[in-house]
């Protein structure tokens, strides 16, 4: 990796960019990445899969230790992440890819998972205790497994990736990121990035499906009851954590060792992780499970009740005392800490109210199990969106019958209560304006609405959401805008994804971009007018890396809106980029902040003299005279790219000018003759004007600029599209006299090659001009005659004028 980094013609640049010699390696880029993780991702043909990720797993986990730098961590978390388990033939569990990288990292945090002939570690003792646990796994490989785990996933966008990696190991990090009175230690190196990782799986997974397994083993402290090898974590004396194997003679029975307090606390950390990351329906479906299965236990003293909603099966195989009352507890708790995301399944949850009424109608039910069915009654009929009409008749009169019975009966825990609902339902219509019109939403509304609202939450919700979580928030937006969603807050979308395409990560960048293109298609104003005010960058507040992001999604725009690029959003588009590529650009910050730089340089420079002399000297003994002239080279185009005397920065203008030549090859007629012109003059006018060495690839996107232009001509010509302009035999020999001159004299090899490329196929053009058109007809054809058949095209025809196969005889 280090060698490719340091050859790779892209680090050239960001390795002469300071002064002084580099002392941290080779720079990383995006080019060198992507050839690194190409070769590293292949196996050679002399070797197996599993012979070659073997041999380079142990350092690439190494790497992502992070003790090489966080940079190259993270670069070594997504070669592996990308290249090697995003491929089906070595990511899948079992492949050869994810037996190096994968299944020793689940395997330190679930020795359930290893073979059992290797859960066992070398004692260090002669003697062994056989009453005394058996360490499994040390608290050193536990930590370091996480760490990697952490790097590994947040690095990477997939969230099919955190499904695969996470899932063999969701109750282990339960029982970490649940962890009571933690130590200062344990929770940074332990119980946080367990909560990191789970609270990321659940924001993408956090489905019904997902949180009961947390409930079944809410107080497990390490392998379920289901393993063949019971073990746990255990607490050292430093504050680390391990696991162990409890000795064969030593069984616990959790029944009988229920802590009440480490039951509330961990129900309520389930709690708040479930209402932090899941969305309001998951949460109701599951509070509705929890529902059904108190009201059948405590229906079952009573063979009355009868619940018509059944109960999945998985559920009612399991059933103890001790997961009855962990259900109970965490029912109480989502009622007590979230109740307004208990009743977004309105329907469901009134047809159980309905259910626990009839059933306490033909015999009395406990007076809490009534009182907490009306408190949830309260919750439906106080929501701000209810109204009586909401409710079914059959349904309605249920419920209005048995609160009358209630109110009635002399039950003093429940009969106020019973009382004051009767007469809210009976008044709560009225309560609202007469006049207010109440405009019911559809369905289609209802569910955009509540997918934006998760879209939001997964991209703005912390600022610690992983990659894979905005990613997949960034999708859900996506399908909103395919889909032409009226919920969608337009100006607010692309402000968000202009403050994430500042953000420097690749792999969201680029998805953002995705979103831009398609935010074109469906509103072209908002989304490019956005991308040309941070391109554009008046008030001087971003980077140049960061201008030239939002000028890459420009480009990937003006690609995306084809023929439809015309009209107003072409001026507005051409208008701006030919300002940022004049020579007239001043940016008055800039020029400040470059002049106090150069001071403080003078400053540094002079202090440094008489220090560094001897170690300058030294250091240029091994550099060869052309090994400096080179660099010196490099150092005068490097500096020369920025900004001087306060003028816009020459890399700046050579990407506007590039986008121009791209917007003039996708839709030159909509952009109109006085523009094209002026880009046309602009681009003469920076070969013969700005002929210094740094401003090589301004006069290289110039010259590229006029070849679009006489691209975009050819290509009207050959399909028959009339322009209004054109190129006169006037102007274009100016324009080859210009490149004549630039071939012969320009000192950058590039911008010479690409100017004879320029005047061969201006000559191309002027001899095709001289010929018609393919698309145009040469002349009057023969089109019919009486009585005959006649086809001029040359193909066989039947008598209705349809083509017939034709036969071939072929060798």
């Amino acid at each position: 990796m280090e060698f490719v980094f340091s050859v790779h013609p892209s680090n050239i640049a960001k390795a002469t960019d300071s002064s002084g010699p580099q002392k941290q390696g080779a720079s990383i880029t995006h080019e060198a990445v992507a050839v690194t993780t190409k070769l590293l991702s292949s196996v050679p043909g002399s070797m197996t899969p599993e012979a070659w990720f073997g041999g380079i797993a142990d350092q690439l986990l190494q790497l992502m230790d992070g003790k090489s730098g966080q940079d190259l961590a993270k670069t070594s978390a997504q070669i592996v992440g990308y290249g090697i388990l995003g491929k089906k033939q070595y990511g899948a569990p079992g492949t050869a890819g994810w037996n190096s990288f994968v299944q020793p990292l689940i395997e330190a945090l679930n020795p359930s998972l290893m073979n059992e002939n290797l859960v066992t570690i070398k004692e260090e003792d002669d003697i062994i205790d056989l009453s005394q646990d058996k360490v499994l796994i040390k608290a050193e490989s536990l930590k370091v497994s996480l760490q990697r785990l952490s790097v590994l996933l947040l690095s990477n966008p997939s969230s099919g990736l955190y499904k695969r990696v996470l899932r063999p190991v969701l109750l282990q990090l339960w029982a970490l990121a649940s962890w009571l009175n933690a130590l200062p230690l344990t929770d940074q190196e332990y119980v946080k990035p367990a909560r990191t990782l789970l609270e990321a799986y659940l924001r993408l997974f956090g489905s019904r499906d997902t949180i009961w397994p947390l409930i079944q083993y809410l107080l497990s402290k390490g392998s379920p009851e289901s393993a063949k090898r019971p073990w746990k974590y255990r607490l050292t004396g430093k504050g680390e954590i391990e696991i162990v194997e409890p000795p064969s003679i030593k069984k616990e029975v959790v029944g009988f060792n229920l802590n009440w307090n480490e039951l509330e606390e961990k129900a309520a950390t389930l709690v708040r992780l479930v209402t932090s990351c899941c969305s309001k329906e998951e949460i109701s479906s599951i509070f509705l499970d929890l529902l059904r299965r108190w009201i059948q236990a405590a229906g079952k003293e009573k063979e009355d009740i009868k619940i018509d909603i059944p109960i999945q099966e998985q559920d009612s195989s399991i059933s103890s005392p001790v997961l009855d009352l962990i259900e109970v507890t965490i029912l109480q708790r989502l009622m007590e800490q979230a109740p307004e995301n208990l009743v977004s399944h309105f329907d469901q949850l009134l047809e159980l109210i309905c259910q626990v009424f009839r059933a306490d109608a033909k015999a009395q039910l406990a007076d809490d199990l009534v009182a907490v069915v009306l408190s949830l009654l309260n919750l439906v009929v106080t929501a701000p969106t209810f109204q009586k009409s909401d409710i079914k008749p059959e349904e309605l009169e249920v419920v209005e019958a048995s609160l009358n019975r209630l109110s009635n009966a002399n039950r003093a825990q429940i009969s106020p209560t019973a009382r004051n609902l009767a007469m809210l339902l009976k008044y709560r219509d009225e309560v609202e304006e007469p006049n207010k019109s109440i405009t019911t939403p559809s369905n289609r509304q209802i569910e955009d609405r509540k997918t934006y609202s998760l879209a939001m939450n997964y991209i703005t919700g912390s600022a610690e959401n992983p990659p894979p979580v905005v990613a997949e928030g960034l999708n859900l937006i996506s399908s909103l805008i395919l889909a032409e969603s009226p919920i969608l807050d337009i100006p607010a979308v692309t402000v968000l994804m202009s403050n994430l395409l500042a953000e420097n990560d690749d792999f969201i960048n680029l998805r953002v971009i995705k979103v831009f293109t398609q935010l074109a298609n469906k509103h072209p104003n908002s989304a490019v007018q956005e991308l040309l005010d941070h391109y554009l960058d008046p008030q001087e507040k971003a980077s140049t890396d960061v201008r030239l992001r939002f000028g890459e999604a420009l480009l990937q725009v003006v690609e995306r809106l084809g023929q439809t690029f015309a009209g107003d959003i072409a001026q507005k588009i051409s208008e701006t980029l030919l300002s940022i590529a004049g020579r007239r650009g001043y940016r008055p910050k800039t020029l400040a902040k470059q002049v106090r730089e150069e001071k403080r340089q003078k400053m540094k420079k002079k202090e440094t003299d008489d220090d560094g002399a001897a170690d300058l000297m030294d250091e240029d003994e091994d550099i060869t005279e052309e090994e400096k002239a080179t660099n010196d080279i490099l150092a005068q185009i490097l500096q020369g790219w920025e900004s001087k005397r306060g003028s816009e920065d020459v890399r700046i203008r050579a990407s506007a000018l590039s986008i121009f030549g791209t917007a003039i090859e996708t839709n030159i007629g909509g952009i109109g003759p006085t523009l094209v012109s002026a880009s046309v003059d602009l681009s003469i006018n920076v070969l013969t004007i700005e002929r210094e060495m740094e401003t090589g690839i301004l006069r290289r996107a110039a010259v590229l600029n006029i070849l679009s232009f006489v691209r975009a001509l050819d290509k009207a010509k050959e399909s028959n599209t009339r322009l209004g302009f054109g190129l006169t035999d006037e102007s274009r020999e100016d324009i080859v006299r210009t490149l004549h001159y630039v071939a012969a004299t320009d000192n950058d090899g590039l911008v010479q090659q690409h100017a004879n490329d320029v005047i061969e196929s201006l000559e191309n053009w002027q001899i095709s001009s001289m010929m018609p058109s393919q698309a145009a007809s040469s002349g009057p054809e023969l089109m019919s005659l009486a009585g005959l058949h006649v086809n001029p095209a040359g193909t066989l025809v039947d008598g209705a004028g349809r083509p017939r196969p034709r036969i071939e005889e072929v060798e």
